[in-house]
């Protein structure tokens, strides 16, 4: 799966990483990155415009739960054609009494990210990382770099291997 983008082990483009992303992927052979315009980095124009399968692309949602006043955040990694069920499975998983999507800024500023960038990788320590089924068992998915201006091609399974990580049915 290539589209029209050109993909380059992620290890020899580190200017197409956010910091936290470049270290968490440093020396990992099977991340590939591409640069693409920040303008279509949003998952529906990105998969158009460069001729990839919606289906293909893993999108990473950042959740606030809470429980017992104190906020928490776990990122869920559902494909681009699925809806993660907050209110139920992962709320229900991470034993919150309420979750909802973490509003932009929270995100960006806890992860060092851009908002259209965000990604399992490099996320702070302690965050759980939810991945769908359905992510995990596609040979090939696009993620977030960190930034707009690139994106990330890595094999479903190695998100099931990132620190904090466990695969479940995330989707209704």
């Amino acid at each position: 799966m290539t589209g029209t983008l050109t993909w380059q082990r992620a290890d020899d483009r580190p200017d197409l990483l956010a910091e936290p992303v470049l270290a968490a992927v440093r020396g990992m052979s099977e991340a590939q990155v591409a640069e693409i315009d920040p303008d279509l980095a949003d998952t529906a124009q990105f998969c158009e415009h460069y001729g990839l399968p919606l289906g293909t692309s893993a999108n990473c949602v950042v959740v606030a739960t809470k429980r017992g006043g104190e906020t928490s955040y776990a990122a869920c990694m559902v494909l681009a054609t699925d809806r993660a069920d907050v209110n139920g499975t992962i709320r229900r998983h991470t034993g919150a009494r309420k979750a909802s999507f973490a509003p932009m800024d929270e995100t960006t500023g806890r992860t060092g990210m851009e908002y259209g960038g965000i990604t399992p990788f490099g996320l702070p320590e302690g965050w759980p990382v939810l991945v769908d089924e359905a992510v995990a068992a596609e040979p090939e998915v696009v993620v977030g770099s960190g930034l707009r201006r690139s994106k990330l091609l890595v094999p479903g399974k190695l998100l099931t291997e990132l620190p904090g990580a466990e695969a479940l049915a995330l989707t209704r």
